[in-house]
């Protein structure tokens, strides 16, 4: 290349081209090169000899180039050959469709370029097909990954069922750290606690084998070989005796002790103590036992509160309240626990349970307040009394409490007679209401199913407000 050559690059402009070169050129630089007048009329078709899936478009010579273009398109190369022969138009392509022949059924970027004094226009075309096939191959990952996902979330929910089906307690312990990965609501219970709580904390702070914790390493090295042997160890909460069976494998590169837990026997008592039979009698009576904390959420329950709610799993109830299987819910929850707490404890409370399928049930609940400084409890004894509803005559006691009623008839109107026995047992409800809430008038209203209001107003009625003050 001379000198003056060098210096007409450096200037910016392109030196002289030999029409012969130039055609090629433009056949190597575009996939597809178009001389139109500045009617759109077609003068030159040039095709990049790489791409033979256009073939031949000397067709196209001499027509309108808008009869090569879908509709769409047509409208687009409109508004941009108007722009470019006002002077208008930027430097940035359009994408035009044609129409499905010879291969060109895909979309193609095009430059505009003014050639020439008499208005030619020079479209230079890059095929679009690669980018597309680029922007289909992501979509297609993308779906990939969203399919895998769901996949891995129906992995993680049949293993959620699982394991809070199986009867098993099984609990997963990553191998490296010796923390506890996941469990379900069984081994929790047999530990002595919640899933959360237990949740992430270390394996062997829950268990002890003899006289010290659990020696993780060692059972993680008996769980590699053929025939683990089972090992005993003792729940550090409750000092129950539990069975440890040990299996490990790999998850993610990490390994993994799948330790299943069984029941062992409850530590030894001196001879005569009441512990085990109190357990036994609380697992087989056929009242239904339940111990709750002093805001009345479940603590434990025996299999006959299981039966008269209507569940099926004891674990699945803990931390729950008491109350939401009352009719009256917090009232009645309130009444029981306060009067336990204030007196030590209460008697024969009627009210309903609340089952999952037998719809209300009437029982008797009587409760006690178990004071332990440390961790203070209630415990509930609930009676199902529906039998006896149903076998107690109404004429018994109902025609000695009507007797007085007989007396009147004769003597007062119907009218003066059934106001006189509304109120009495009105004001009757009134006081029970109030001794057993302990003279807690907005826990009162609610158990009678009045308004504050209201029950401020039968309260002046019946001069029950100036003797409760």
């Amino acid at each position: 290349m001379t000198s003056r050559a060098t210096r007409y690059w450096s200037s910016g402009a392109v030196p002289l081209i030999g029409p012969d070169v130039l055609g090629g050129i433009l056949a190597q630089a575009a996939d597809l090169s178009v001389v139109i007048t500045d009617m759109g009329e077609v003068l030159s078709v040039l095709v990049n000899p790489d791409h033979p899936t256009f073939g031949r478009l000397d067709e196209w010579v001499g027509r309108d180039v808008r009869n090569v273009l879908t509709s769409e398109s047509v409208e687009k190369f409109d508004r941009h050959l108007i722009a470019i022969n006002a002077g208008a138009a930027g430097r940035r392509g359009i994408e035009l469709n044609h129409v499905e022949t010879k291969g060109l059924g895909f979309p193609i970027s095009y430059s505009f370029h003014p050639i020439g004094p008499d208005g030619a226009i020079l479209m230079l075309g890059r095929d679009l097909r690669p980018v597309a096939q680029m922007q289909q191959q992501l979509v297609e990952a993308q779906m990939a990954l969203e399919r895998d996902y769901e996949n891995q979330r129906e992995v993680s929910t049949r293993m959620g069922a699982l394991m809070e089906t199986t009867r098993d307690a099984v609990v997963f312990v990553n191998a490296n750290t010796g923390r506890i990965a996941s469990l379900n609501g069984r081994a929790a219970q047999i530990l002595g606690a919640t899933m959360d709580e237990v949740q992430g904390t270390s394996f062997s702070a829950w268990l002890r084998e003899g006289d010290g914790p659990l020696d993780l390493a060692r059972l993680a090295a008996d769980a590699r070989g053929d025939a683990a042997a089972p090992l005993r160890a003792t729940v550090t909460g409750s000092a129950r005796s539990v069975v440890l069976h040990a299996t490990q494998f790999r998850a993610a590169g990490e390994r993994v002790l799948l330790c299943r837990l069984d029941r062992g026997a409850a530590p030894a008592e001196p001879a005569g103590a009441p512990g085990q039979r109190l357990a036994r009698f609380f697992e087989r009576s056929a009242d239904a036992l339940v111990f709750t904390d002093r805001a009345g959420h479940l603590l434990a329950a025996n299999d006959a509160f299981l039966d008269l709610v209507g569940r099926d799993d004891a674990a699945a109830l803990r931390g729950m309240s008491l109350g939401d299987f009352l009719a009256r819910g917090s009232v009645d929850l309130k009444v029981l626990t306060e009067n336990a707490v204030r007196n030590g404890q209460m008697k024969l409370y009627a009210t309903r349970i609340l089952a999952e399928f037998a719809g209300d049930v009437p029982v008797e609940i009587s409760v006690a307040y178990l004071d332990d400084p440390a961790a203070p409890a209630l415990g509930f004894s609930i009676r199902d009394v529906s039998r006896a509803e149903g076998m107690r005559g109404p004429a018994g006691s109902a025609l000695e409490d009507m007797r007085p009623t007989r007396d009147l008839v004769g003597a007062a109107t119907l009218r003066e007679i059934v106001a006189e026995t509304t109120e009495v047992v009105e004001k009757m409800c009134i006081e029970t209401a109030l001794e057993l809430t302990a003279n807690n008038r907005m826990a009162a209203a609610e158990m009678l199913g009045l308004s504050r209001q209201s029950l401020y107003v039968k309260l002046r009625k019946y001069g029950l407000l100036a003797r409760e003050d």
